[in-house]
């Protein structure tokens, strides 16, 4: 199972393994109150990428083909959270205000399609 949740809600044992998938720290967060298991910047759109986007509702379709697009381009910053999926439960962490647009939806997206064709191989 893939989830996501905000940087500023609570971590709790329903979270399983953490992942920060934002490029930047969440601010105002101390790091060990964020509770994380790692933080995989790598994973996080382009600072090109996230700029454009900006958060604008409008623009949110063009950007997570253009995120998929990054992603697919270099697989092996996203397998490993893909992998920890198959045994346990992942939680992307993110700390965008806006929670239907923002790279942890777009992420969670892409990796269930990913974890979807790779049962389907």
């Amino acid at each position: 199972m893939i989830q996501i949740k905000r940087a500023y809600a609570p971590a709790n044992s329903d979270d399983g393994i953490r992942f920060l998938v934002d490029r930047i720290w969440p601010r105002g967060v101390k790091k060990k109150d964020l509770q994380i298991d790692r933080w995989v910047k790598e994973v996080a759109p382009s600072t090109k990428l996230r700029k454009w986007f900006s958060h604008i509702p409008d623009k949110w379709a063009e950007f997570q083909e253009r995120y998929a697009a990054e992603l697919n381009a270099n697989s092996l910053i996203w397998k490993p959270i893909l992998e920890a999926a198959e045994t346990s439960t992942v939680t992307l962490v993110y700390a965008a205000k806006d929670e239907e647009h923002n790279n942890a939806v777009a992420l969670q997206q892409f990796l269930l399609k990913k974890s979807l064709q790779k049962s389907n191989d």
